[in-house]
Formats: C-alpha cells, sequence, structure tokens
C-alpha cells in the first residue's frame, strides 16, 4: 500500500503495511510469544476472569487478597523488580502469576511461565548428549527472559543441587533487577536462608501474603490439600447417591444440614459416626473447604497419619520439636481429625489422643470427629468428651447405633 502524498514528500513512492498486514504481524507476534511462554494450560488465566475479593474469602481476608490483586494489575502495567506472592494451596497465587504474564504478552513483553518442579527437570535432562537444547542455552533462557515466573517454589524436592541452580538463577535476576514474579508453595522462613533475602528484600521485592498458613511443617499431613479432598463440598454432596433406603436418606440429608450448619459458624464439636462408605469424610472435608475457602485457618488430619507424624518428631533430625508441633494441633482454630479409631492402640497412642482431645474440650476449640466406632468401642476418656451432649453433636451417617441400646441416636446441641 502507499500513502497519496505529493512529489517529493518523504513518503512518496514507499510501499507501508496496510491495517490488516498490522494486525496481523500483531496476532502473529502475540501467538509467538505465548508458545514461547509456556503458558499453553493456563492462557484462560487473567485479570478479566478473576473475582477481585477472592471465591467466598471475608474480612481480612477479602482485603488483603484484593490488595494483591492490585498490585498485580500494576506490576503487569510496568514490570520492575520482584513480586512475590505467597500463600497455602488453593488461594490463588499461580492465578494471579499467570494474569501478570499473560497480560504482559498481550503488551508485547517476553515472559516464560515455569513451575520450579518442572523448571528443575529440565535442567537436569538438559545434561543428556541428546537433548535438543543444552544446559548453558537453557539455563542462559532462564536468566535473560524479560519477564520469569516461577511458580510453586519450595514445592520442589530440596537437594543441594536444585538449591543451588536455583539461587544461581534467582541471585542473577536480582543483582540484574530484572522482572521476576515468584509464588511460594511454603512460608518465607523455610526457605534457604539466600533465596529468602534476595526474594524478601524490601529495595526490589513486593511481597503479599494471600491467606493464612497452617500449623508449622503440618501441612505435609493436612489432607485437605490433595487433590481428591479439595473437590469434596456441600455442593457435590450427594446423599440420595450413599443412601439405602428413605430412612437411611431422612438421616444423611439431616447430617448434611447439621454439617452446612457448623461450616457457618464452627462452634463446640461435631462428631460424624458410621461404618466406611457413608460419607464421613466427605461431609468432614465439605466443612473445611468451606472454612478455608473463606480465609479460615483449618487443620484436617487422618488419626493415623497424625501418630506417624508426632513420633518422627522425636528424632533429632526432623527439624521440628514435638512439644511445638503437638501445641500447633492442640491450638488449631478448627480441627478435623478423621478416622479416630483406625490406629493401632498402643498405651502412647491412647495417651496422646486423650491429651489432644481433653485440651480441646476444655478450651471449647472447634473440633469435627470422624470414626466408624461405636460409644462403647471407644476409650473411656475419650468417650466421655466425645458424647457430652452439652459440647458434643454426635450424628449418625445412616443407619447407624452409635450408642448402646437405649439411649438416644444423637446428642442434642447446648
Amino acid at each position: 500500500m502507499r500513502k497519496a502524498v505529493p512529489l517529493g514528500h518523504p513518503d512518496f513512492g514507499k510501499a507501508f503495511p496496510c491495517r490488516c498486514t498490522l494486525e496481523e504481524d500483531a496476532e502473529a507476534r502475540r501467538q509467538r510469544l505465548q508458545r514461547f511462554s509456556n503458558l499453553r494450560f493456563y492462557l484462560r488465566l487473567t485479570f478479566d476472569n478473576l473475582d477481585p475479593q477472592g471465591r467466598g474469602l471475608e474480612g481480612a481476608a477479602a482485603h488483603r487478597y484484593a490488595q494483591a490483586v492490585e498490585a498485580a494489575r500494576q506490576y503487569a502495567e510496568n514490570p520492575r523488580g520482584f513480586l512475590v506472592l505467597v500463600g497455602p494451596s488453593g488461594c490463588g497465587k499461580t492465578h494471579l502469576a499467570a494474569a501478570v504474564a499473560n497480560a504482559c504478552i498481550e503488551r508485547g513483553t517476553m515472559a516464560l511461565f515455569m513451575a520450579v518442579p518442572d523448571l528443575l527437570d529440565h535442567l537436569r535432562s538438559a545434561y543428556r548428549p541428546e537433548a535438543e537444547t543444552t544446559y548453558d542455552d537453557l539455563f542462559e533462557q532462564l536468566r535473560s527472559v524479560p519477564l520469569l515466573v516461577l511458580d510453586d517454589l519450595g514445592g520442589h524436592s530440596s537437594t543441594p543441587w536444585a538449591e543451588e541452580k536455583l539461587y544461581q538463577l534467582i541471585n542473577y535476576r536480582f543483582a540484574g533487577q530484572m522482572p521476576t514474579v515468584v509464588t511460594l508453595a511454603v512460608p518465607p522462613e523455610r526457605l534457604e536462608p539466600r533465596l529468602r533475602t534476595r526474594l524478601c528484600d524490601p529495595s526490589l521485592s513486593q511481597v503479599h501474603l494471600l491467606g493464612d498458613w497452617g500449623p508449622a511443617g503440618l501441612e505435609r499431613i493436612d489432607h485437605l490439600d490433595s487433590p481428591l479432598l479439595r473437590t469434596m463440598t456441600f455442593e457435590s454432596f450427594d446423599p440420595a447417591r450413599i443412601a439405602r433406603d428413605q430412612e437411611e436418606l431422612r438421616l444423611l440429608r439431616e447430617a448434611k444440614r447439621e454439617a452446612m450448619r457448623f461450616a457457618r459458624q464452627p462452634r463446640d464439636w461435631l462428631v460424624l459416626a458410621g461404618p466406611p462408605g457413608k460419607g464421613k469424610t466427605r461431609l468432614a472435608a465439605a466443612i473445611g473447604n468451606y472454612c478455608r475457602q473463606r480465609g479460615r485457618p483449618v487443620l484436617f488430619l487422618v488419626v493415623p497419619d497424625l501418630l506417624d507424624y508426632l513420633r518422627s518428631t522425636f528424632d533429632p533430625r526432623h527439624g521440628l520439636a514435638y512439644d511445638d508441633t503437638f501445641e500447633a494441633v492442640r491450638t488449631a482454630p478448627l480441627l478435623i481429625l478423621d478416622d479416630l479409631g483406625s490406629h493401632t492402640a498402643t498405651p502412647w497412642a491412647e495417651e496422646k489422643l486423650y491429651q489432644l482431645i481433653n485440651h480441646r474440650y476444655n478450651c471449647l476449640l472447634p473440633t469435627v470427629i470422624t470414626t466408624n466406632l461405636t460409644a462403647s468401642q471407644l476409650e473411656p476418656k475419650v468417650r466421655a468428651r466425645l458424647t457430652d451432649p452439652q459440647v458434643s453433636t454426635v450424628l449418625p451417617m445412616g443407619r447407624f447405633q452409635f450408642y448402646d441400646e437405649g439411649r438416644e441416636t444423637a446428642a442434642r446441641r447446648r
């Protein structure tokens, strides 16, 4: 296309691309940047489909999330320094980080999105003789890309080699003050010290906490973050799929109503009792997910796993003291104990469980317990706490005789 200008004009006789060609070039560039970015499965994660208040968050948690969203928007418009997003699984870190990368690509900035465990795997494989990209070329690409997004730092297997590679990468970008977005899968204080000082340097980094962390170290056995339990919600709990008859359907619907009431305002104790396969764990997980989505701290522990973990803390190499771990469980704002009674009943195990249950009973701390034992099968001191009608509501999951013959089938709430 040529411009209609008079003879002697600087543009006279010159060919210029038409608007369609320019738009095609811009689209081709955007697609090329997207292919390079490694955002194939995250292209849908943008600021447009992000709830600025967070999904179901309330109060301080919603305000904190909104601040992080606004900071990420501003960073995407002018990427400078480090943006560090911190919080437990499910708090929205990855969505925010991907939204920043997608927004930068729309503006023509080259970005590379890498989950840290995948990044380390790529670096290891680059040492092979048959690798398409050499280690040096791959590492240089990571160091020099205009915007680098590192997702799930702390979720990788920690080896000396892995820590050294990550330090080399982050230190290079820190020294060059290169735009970098990092999401942390662990609290900053648990990072290798050299990484922590660079990621949390106030002169270069913006650090935003998106959600509360559970007690130190217990995220290893907090099952609420497992892929299956994350899907267990009140919406997905269908008593009709579990019940064998109308009476059992009525009991399961009543249990669901009580569980939803408890989740809206956790108070006192809720005991879900019934045989395997009647939805105890599903309802308990639904309570936990409902509360966590609203920014409330929840700890979901399977009793045998908890006891094994407590035993392991006696090992000096464990890194977390037994007293600190046990205190964190005893004082958790909302504790869900799944599968009480499936553990090996040793004197030590029974004593630890009683100490835990008795403390929460005396302090009236919100607690949910699931069990397939009847009242008479429980250890007597534990039974006395679980069946106290002034503190505990016992919900039978289907046709289940929790109490001995002649006793009422559900304890009344105070």
